[in-house]
C-alpha cells in the first residue's frame, strides 16, 4: 500500500514538472542586441583620399574579423557590427605606413564613423631589387629619382625637383645632371617656354620688335635663361659644392614652420652630407641664368641692372614656387582627388 502511494507521488511530481518543462519550452527566446555600423574615410596627412585602401576590421577571434577595400573616395563600411565586442581597424595602402586604430566597441544599433585615420608615407618608398643584401646609397638615390621623375602637376607638369622623403639619399654627379636634362628637354618645357615669350611678346619687351622674328628673339633667350639657370644651378654647381638641388617638402609642423622652411630654402639648402648650407648653388643659377638671357638683350636692355633685377625676380620666383609645393602642388601631383562622401544621420564618432 505504501509503495503504491510512493510511485502515485512519483508519477504526479514527473507530470509536473513536465509541464513546467514544456511551459519554459513555449517561452519566446531573449531579443538579440541591434548591431551597429561602423564607417569611415581613409585619407593621408594631406586630407587627400586614399582609394584602394584595404581595411580590416579586427576581432578577438578569427570569425570576428572581416575585410573590406576603400571606395574611389576613401570610404568604407562595415554593416552588422556586433555591439559590444572589442574591435581594432587597421589600414594598409601602398606607399603608406598601416595605421592601427584604437579600441572601437560599439552599442546596440550605434551608427559611428572612424576618425583620425591619417595615413602618413612610408618611411622607405622605394623597393629596389639589388644582387648584393643591403642596397647601396647610389642604388636608393637611383630609386628615388626614377620616382621622382613622374612626378608632374595635373599629370602634365614637370614636379621632378621635389623630395618627399626628408631623409632621401644624396644625388650623385650623374643624377644630378640626369634630372636637369629631363626637366630642359621636356616637351612641356618648351611649350612653357612659349607662353612666356608670347605674354612677353604681348608686353613688347625685351624690345625685340613685333612678329615672327621678334617672338623667335624672345623664345631664344628665354629658353637660353632658364637652360643656364637648370643646368648651372640644378646640376654644375650642385655636382662641384656637394649640395642637393632639390626642394624637401616638410609636410608637418605649423603653417608659419613650413612658410618659414619653404622661404628660406632659396637661401639654405641641404648638403651631400645631410648638413644645412648656403644654397651657392641656386643663388649663382639664378645669376647666371639672368646673365646669359640679358646678355641677348638689345642693346637698349642690357645692363648690370637688368641683370640683379632678373636675378632677384627669379629668386622671388622661386620662393613662391617653394610655398606651393609646401601648401598646394603636393595634392595636384598625385592622383586627382575626389571629395569626401557625406553622410547624413544620427552618428557618434570614434577618435
Amino acid at each position: 500500500m505504501r509503495w503504491g502511494v510512493f510511485v502515485l507521488v512519483v508519477c504526479l511530481c514527473g507530470s509536473r514538472t513536465s509541464k513546467a518543462q514544456e511551459q519554459l519550452t513555449l517561452l519566446p527566446d531573449a531579443p538579440k542586441p541591434e548591431p551597429g555600423i561602423l564607417i569611415g574615410t581613409v585619407a593621408d596627412v594631406s586630407n587627400d583620399t586614399v582609394p584602394g585602401a584595404t581595411v580590416v576590421l579586427q576581432g578577438a577571434s578569427a570569425k570576428d574579423s572581416r575585410t573590406v577595400v576603400a571606395n574611389d573616395n576613401g570610404f568604407f563600411k562595415f554593416n552588422d557590427v556586433a555591439p559590444g565586442t572589442t574591435y581594432h581597424v587597421i589600414i594598409s595602402a601602398k606607399g603608406f605606413a598601416n595605421w592601427t586604430s584604437p579600441a572601437v566597441i560599439l552599442k546596440p544599433g550605434q551608427y559611428s564613423i572612424l576618425t583620425g585615420s591619417k595615413l602618413h608615407i612610408a618611411e622607405a618608398l622605394t623597393t629596389i631589387t639589388v644582387t648584393s643584401s643591403v642596397a647601396s646609397s647610389e642604388e636608393i638615390a637611383a630609386g628615388q629619382v626614377k620616382i621622382e621623375e613622374h612626378q608632374r602637376v595635373f599629370g602634365i607638369i614637370p614636379n621632378f625637383y621635389v623630395a618627399y622623403d626628408r631623409n632621401a639619399a644624396p644625388l650623385t654627379t650623374k643624377l644630378k645632371f640626369k634630372l636637369a636634362t629631363k626637366v630642359a628637354f621636356d616637351p612641356v618645357t618648351f611649350i612653357g617656354v612659349g607662353l612666356i615669350s608670347a605674354i612677353d611678346q604681348a608686353g613688347d619687351v625685351p624690345n625685340y620688335g613685333q612678329g615672327a622674328q621678334g617672338y623667335a628673339k624672345r623664345y631664344g633667350a628665354s629658353y637660353a635663361g632658364g637652360f643656364t639657370d637648370i643646368m648651372i644651378g640644378g646640376a654644375i654647381l650642385p655636382s662641384l659644392l656637394h649640395q642637393d638641388p632639390r626642394y624637401f617638402y616638410q609636410g608637418t609642423g605649423t603653417n608659419k614652420a613650413r612658410a618659414l622652411h619653404a622661404i628660406s630654402s632659396t637661401i639654405v639648402c641641404r648638403g651631400d652630407d645631410g648638413g644645412r648650407q648656403v644654397n651657392y648653388s641656386t643663388i649663382g643659377g639664378d645669376l647666371a641664368g639672368a646673365a646669359i638671357s640679358t646678355a641677348y638683350y638689345p642693346a637698349s636692355d642690357r645692363s648690370s641692372g637688368r641683370v640683379l633685377s632678373n636675378t632677384l625676380i627669379n629668386t622671388g620666383e622661386r620662393a613662391l614656387a617653394n610655398l606651393a609645393q609646401e601648401f598646394l602642388l603636393r595634392r595636384l601631383t598625385s592622383k586627382a582627388k575626389n571629395q569626401n562622401q557625406r553622410m547624413e544621420g544620427p552618428k557618434n564618432s570614434i577618435p
